[in-house]
């Protein structure tokens, strides 16, 4: 069978690979670069997926690629628990410097983002010697035993997996758009606290500053602002999960900069090392101590190509300005989405909403009811590669279109993709 046939190599993935780990698009990747990608069969490619926000500095970036290949030069693996090495020690340092944390700062570096929030609650509850955790519903923290139990929502993640940990609590994350408001939260930790869990037994809450599966919800400032509070109130460690949205995705390193709120932890992942798997636990000094020696780590924590290429993005970040550039591109991707909105063809786009680059329209069958429109958000992400543009679809009901482009995107490619993006909406409405 040619390697060379999306096809072929369909039919072989659905006998070599189960199906749990889905698939969106039935078209294999053989190259890419920058925002584009090119297929088995030559096909190109807009990406405005980047891997789920993992290629903020886009596809290749010769930085990278650079700093990477002079790695493999060296050596590709020691394991940082037996013999350590610099890069691990350097990369930890930089990101120590511009975390959005009181005080002194230590890293450690994992594999993947659920390690990371794994890893986050061990240290938490090593910090306080307390047990629970808050959640919120519509987050997304990983697909580990622990992580499921923190996802707030249960299908496709937590259907068939249980029992799950327990001493995990949810509470409402405030969503405008479907009417649940800052006071509703709030109301209902207070609730949780009389009738479900001690606010003395609980080490951690842990948010997204912007809901990422859940569908680019964007935390309210007020709402951060009253759980920093709650959690001094209570000796609660705030973990800030910015897995999706860091390194420079919302027009700032970290999402929670906008807020002026300072967590106590934070996982990092994702865009973190430009496409090498590296995630990381960031924390005040006197909490991440807390763990005795041999309770962290991993044998590919910290992986030295890994590191190398993450130094190489902290390089790309600063001298090409991404945070500015992520807010310049989310201002050309709002304007055109609300100008599309703003049209009767497209009355199905209920909200466009997102901080930075970190954008999403919702659909929906009615702007009254605001009735979720999943069907129709289905068809367009299909009807969109078909044409070569690559979208993503989340949040709780699965009827929000989310645009995670490379910050490196050119306008010429964010157009040509949106274009597309237009086209293909318009003829689904019309047949519709």
């Amino acid at each position: 069978m040619s390697d060379h046939n999306n096809a072929a190599l369909q039919a072989r993935r659905e006998t070599a690979v189960p199906r749990g780990v889905s698939t969106m698009l039935p078209v294999f990747a053989a190259r890419a670069a920058g925002s584009e990608v090119w297929d088995v069969e030559g096909k190109r490619y807009i990406d405005f997926a980047a891997g789920i926000a993992v290629l903020n500095t886009g596809h290749n970036h010769p930085k990278v690629k650079a700093a990477v290949a002079a790695q493999l030069e060296n050596f590709s693996h020691t394991c940082f628990q037996v013999m350590p090495y610099a890069g691990y020690i350097e990369l930890a340092e930089k990101i120590n410097a511009i975390a959005p944390i009181d005080g002194e700062t230590q890293t450690i570096f994992l594999s993947t983002g659920a390690e990371a929030v794994e890893n986050a609650v061990k240290i938490a509850r090593a910090a306080t010697g307390r047990s629970a955790v808050i959640a919120t519903t519509g987050g997304f923290h990983g697909r580990t035993m622990m992580t499921m139990a923190l996802t707030g929502k249960v299908a496709p993640y937590k259907v068939g997996f249980g029992p799950f940990p327990s001493e995990v609590y949810h509470i409402p994350y405030p969503d405008p758009f479907h009417g649940i408001t800052v006071e509703q939260s709030l109301k209902a930790i207070a609730a949780l606290f009389k009738g479900d869990v001690d606010p003395n037994r609980v080490a951690a809450i842990i948010v997204e500053p912007v809901q990422g599966e859940g569908g680019f919800v964007v935390a309210p400032t007020e709402w951060l602002q009253a759980l920093r509070k709650l959690c001094d109130a209570h000796g609660i460690l705030l973990i800030a999960d910015e897995i999706q949205t860091g390194f420079a995705r919302t027009g700032k390193m970290f999402a929670i900069e906008h807020s002026g709120v300072t967590p106590d932890l934070m996982t990092v992942a994702k865009s973190l090392a430009g496409g090498f798997p590296l995630s990381a636990v960031v924390g005040r000094k006197a909490l991440m101590d807390k763990a005795n020696p041999g309770g962290l780590g991993g044998t590919y924590a910290g992986a030295p190509l890994a590191c190398a290429a993450g130094l190489a993005v902290m390089e790309v970040m600063a001298e090409e300005d991404l945070p500015s550039r992520a807010n310049a591109l989310g201002e050309r991707l709002t304007a055109r989405l609300k100008a599309m909105a703003a049209k009767n063809a497209f009355a199905c786009i209920g909200d466009v909403r997102g901080v930075g680059a970190m954008i999403a329209m919702e659909l929906v069958k009615d702007r009254t009811t605001r009735e979720p429109a999943p069907e129709l958000t289905k068809a367009l992400v299909m009807k969109a590669a078909d044409r070569g543009l690559i979208i993503l679809s989340c949040g709780t009901y699965g009827n929000v279109i989310r645009f995670l482009a490379p910050l490196t995107t050119t306008d010429a490619i964010l157009d040509e993709g949106l274009d597309i993006l237009e086209s293909c909406l318009a003829e689904l409405t019309t047949a519709a």
